[in-house]
């Protein structure tokens, strides 16, 4: 009884030791941390990814939505990040590249911000899933406020709910805590204009190059599906539509799409492109935005390269008509 006692306690004792208690989630917790080796290796938010995830956001290294996660699209980003910076493309958050990305931006990750009566006032749309009943509103805007506010700031709305328990979103006044998405970028992260596009299919990842060759920025995206596979090749930008209609071919013949028929769905971030299309030199195909920011860089599209609403805004910023894109295996 004594040896059964004594290897039921090792086991306790083991998973105590392998267990991390959750962090203290606030504006100081976060701003003021610092790197150690237990960075990033908790199941629970860590105020060391929010602020990594904030930096990198700021230096266009884009980690998708900001959720205090270790997952593959901050991996990606931290791992084009070391690469354009002389450092081992890793991919793990250590202390060089922990270094390297506080000197992108001394601007705190967090900040507080006042609920303006635009954040709140809607109108708000209860968004059906399926797309012949998107097709009959007039408009597929924000479902909540506090939807607008986790993609006005890049935020997963968990991460949202998490800074700032028991807060209520839909009240104009309302002090938050949210990410400082805004902050003026270093003189190294400003855009500038993309002399190349290249789209690597196998790492779910949109580069941005300079006239240089160097990689200025990165997106996570969803590329492709079995339905409708990502082509591969040289292509080239034809056009730029912000809030762009969306208009479904039965030729695609999506799952769960029953109609014969062409169907519109109108403008609005909940729109099945989301808020922006960047047209691509090959028929039907596309770079564009999404409703469901959380799963870029996770789940496949509908055939086209998809970002994060906030990411392909950024982007079209940066391309223009006849900017060279190249879908690579």
């Amino acid at each position: 009884m004594k040896r059964v006692a004594f290897v039921a306690l090792g086991i306790v004792c083991l998973l105590s030791s392998a267990y991390a208690a959750p962090q203290t989630l606030n504006l100081e917790s976060v701003n003021k941390v610092e790197w150690t080796a237990e960075s990033g290796r908790s199941k629970e938010i860590e105020p060391a990814l929010i602020k990594a995830q904030v930096l990198l956001d700021r230096a266009r290294f884009s980690p998708g939505v900001i959720d205090g996660h270790r997952g593959e699209n901050l991996r990606n980003a931290l791992k084009a990040f070391e690469a354009a910076h002389d450092l081992k493309p890793g991919g793990d958050l250590d202390q060089e590249s922990w270094a390297k990305l506080n000197e992108t931006s001394s601007d705190p990750a967090l900040i507080e911000y006042t609920i303006k009566d635009e954040d709140v006032k809607g109108p708000f749309v209860a968004i059906p899933e399926k797309m012949e009943d998107q097709a009959k509103l007039d408009h597929l805007g924000y479902a909540s406020a506090e939807e607008l506010l986790a993609e006005k700031f890049h935020m997963d709305m968990d991460l949202l709910k998490a800074l700032n328990p028991g807060k209520s979103f839909d009240k104009a006044g309302t002090s938050i805590l949210v990410a400082n998405v805004e902050a003026k970028p270093s003189d190294s992260a400003k855009a500038e204009k993309a002399a190349k596009i290249e789209i690597v299919k196998s790492e779910h990842i949109l580069r941005v190059l300079n006239k240089k060759g160097d990689v200025v920025a990165t997106y996570p995206a969803s590329i492709g599906s079995e339905e409708k596979p990502a082509p591969s090749g040289s292509y080239k930008v034809r056009a730029v539509a912000p809030n762009p209609n969306y208009t479904y071919n039965p030729d695609y013949a999506f799952k769960g799409v029953k109609t014969k028929e062409k169907f519109e769905i109108k403008p609005g971030p909940n729109n099945p492109v989301g808020s922006t299309w960047i047209d691509l030199s090959i028929e039907s195909y596309g770079i564009h935005g999404t409703p469901e920011p959380e799963k870029v860089g996770k789940a496949y599209s509908h055939g086209c390269v998809r970002l994060t609403n906030w990411d392909v805004e950024a982007l079209s910023k940066m391309v223009e008509k006849g900017t060279p894109v190249d879908l690579i295996d």
